[in-house]
């Protein structure tokens, strides 16, 4: 690389380094896209996306308006777990590149003022790991330092209480191992022993790994799974106070070494249990706010924005500098844990009516085939992930309406190459077909010869410039992502309007959402002497109003003038909003 432009990404990063130290943490601002290296961009023909082929395509993710890319598993792994299963924790998996090619990509990244985010996985490793090789052959020669790196016991009936979370691959949480002549604790996969918190030299080699990453130049690190890392007795070994203490621990580092790095955590959980992961703001400065995902599909399909109202009726109050990850999507089924079997069971009969869509206790399936391909609907949840309370995360391929294949191993159907055009594999690889890590998707409705980037472009009306519309917007408005939410009430219908005011600084902007397939007529709920519309810049009056089907609407109030309601679609008293509230 030329000294020019390593100078230049110098400045660049230097820039990104102030923002960080002023009153917003950079995350709260942010859009973050998730992705897959294996699957967006193949650079020397192999058949597998790379490093290298990533970093050719950062110009698309940044015209995109992403801010912050969280990279899925790079390490060296068996691919037992698509990567999950972890064989090297410094360094990267050999068909992504070298550790040359990750600092060439964080270089160019800061050049465009983009982020990257690193995936580490603290709670076990894979079964290859030279650790657990280690651990488990008393004939190793490292067999007496890593022997307690990992959770043994004489019997498999230790730890009942707690749960087995891939209900459709295991029966149990514990592993024989025929060469230790133990059982192994495992939370996910066999082929993944849980590692061994109540070691010290565990924790600090944990800590090892984070500082390994953040001297390579991650920007911040996603933290796979922290729920389990300590086992209990007559607990269901989850949420425990001992996990929380290091949380802590791991957070005080960071802060001490690179206290600009972002930790955002994966802990899937009820709201009353995933407050404890941003402790008092000395924990996660993140965590995915799981609950309400589901809920905008059950509100969506029932037309009725109760599911969503009475789970943000349990979130707490986070701490300063804290914030919700907000998605649709991602890598994983739609998860279904934080439901109740009811609604599980509604969930799974409305968005998977084949069992083949389902996986353990969710869905697999992509954000376009949930909502029927439907344009209007795909807008409309990106509304809701874009101005409702949180920082959101988009997962590749969704802002141009990719599908799925459920006819692949486990998640595999939701990884499929990247589709950037029309050609023979979706411009994702030169490689002959038969060598690519996953078949492109070619059916006839989301196969790429109709849905690719490069036809998207070249269409003003496609899906892929709506949804890059409804970003600029939103980065233009701080208020989504620091603002405060309040409900307000659209019409005497008020379940079919998904209709809230973000407030911050003397901005406000109340925003709608039509969760029905049929027009709703209401009295905009909010004093002002007229209203744009940020998204199509249109002005509108007070005073009764109808929404189209699916419709959205982001309103920007101006001026506070009393807005008496009246007339047969004015809301119930009380319901209109103002600064003054």
């Amino acid at each position: 690389m030329r000294i020019a432009d390593s100078l230049y990404g110098l400045a660049q990063y230097v820039r990104l380094e102030n923002k960080m130290t002023q009153k917003t943490p950079w995350y709260k601002d942010a859009i973050f896209m998730e992705l897959k290296t294996r699957a967006y961009k193949d650079s020397n023909a192999d058949g597998w996306g790379d490093l290298p082929g990533l970093t050719s395509k950062l110009d698309y993710i940044k015209k995109l308006g992403v801010d912050a890319i969280w990279l899925l598993p790079i390490m060296p792994s068996p691919l037992r777990d698509d990567g999950y299963d972890v064989s090297d924790f410094c360094d990267i998996f050999p068909a992504y590149g070298t550790m040359d090619d990750f600092k060439t990509l964080v270089n160019q990244a800061h050049q465009r003022s983009l982020r990257i985010v690193v995936e580490i996985i603290p709670n076990h490793t894979s079964d290859q790991h030279p650790w657990f090789q280690a651990s488990r052959n008393s004939n190793h020669p490292e067999h007496a330092k890593y022997r307690d790196w990992y959770v043994w016991s004489d019997t498999n009936k230790k730890y009942q209480d707690a749960r087995i979370i891939f209900t459709d691959s295991e029966t149990s949480n514990w592993t024989f191992d025929q060469l230790r002549g133990q059982y192994f604790w495992h939370r996910f996969y066999s082929t993944q022993p849980d590692l061994n918190y109540d070691n010290e030299e565990v924790q600090q080699a944990m800590l090892d790994v984070i500082k390994f990453w953040i001297d390579a130049g991650a920007d911040g690190l996603r933290v796979d799974a922290p729920p389990y890392l300590f086992e209990r007795e007559g607990t269901n070994c989850e949420n425990l106070p001992e996990t929380h203490a290091f949380l802590k621990r791991m957070r005080k580092f960071v802060n001490d070494y690179s206290p600009e790095t972002l930790l955002l955590s994966e802990a899937n959980q009820w709201p009353e249990d995933v407050i404890e992961y941003f402790g008092s703001g000395d924990e996660m400065q993140m965590n995915f706010n799981f609950p309400l995902m589901p809920r905008l599909y059950m509100a969506l399909a029932k037309g009725d924005r109760t599911p969503i109202e009475e789970i943000l009726a349990r979130n707490p109050d986070l701490p300063e500098g804290c914030q919700w990850g907000t998605f649709l999507r991602c890598h994983d089924e739609l998860t279904l844990e934080m439901v109740t079997p009811e609604e599980r069971h509604w969930m799974w009969e409305t968005y998977a009516p084949d069992p083949k869509q389902r996986i353990n206790l969710g869905i697999r399936r992509r954000l376009a085939p949930l909502l029927d391909n439907n344009q209007d609907k795909i807008l409309l949840l990106h509304s809701m992930l874009l101005t409702m309370v949180g920082s959101p995360f988009l997962y590749y391929g969704d802002e141009i309406g990719m599908g799925d294949n459920v006819e692949l191993f486990d998640r595999n159907g939701l990884r499929t190459p990247m589709q950037w055009d029309a050609s023979r594999n979706a411009g994702f690889s030169d490689a002959p077909s038969d060598r690519l890590y996953a078949p492109v998707i070619f059916d006839p409705v989301y196969g790429c010869q109709n849905v690719n980037v490069a036809a998207q472009e070249a269409d003003p009306d496609s899906l892929l410039n709506k949804v890059r519309r409804l970003i600029a917007v939103r980065k233009q408005h701080p208020v989504f992502g620091r603002g405060d939410f309040a409900w307000r009430a659209f019409s005497f219908e008020t379940k079919a309007v998904l209709a809230y005011q973000r407030k911050w600084e003397g901005t406000r902007i109340v925003v709608l959402n039509n969760l029905r397939d049929v027009p709703v007529k209401g009295w905009i709920p909010e004093t002002a002497e007229k209203f744009i519309d940020l998204l199509s810049g249109e002005t509108i009056l007070p005073g009764d109003y109808s929404l189209p089907p699916y419709g959205i609407r982001w309103l920007q109030p101006v001026g506070d003038k009393p807005n008496t309601p009246s007339g047969p679609n004015a809301p119930i008293e009380g319901d209109l909003g103002s600064d003054r509230q």
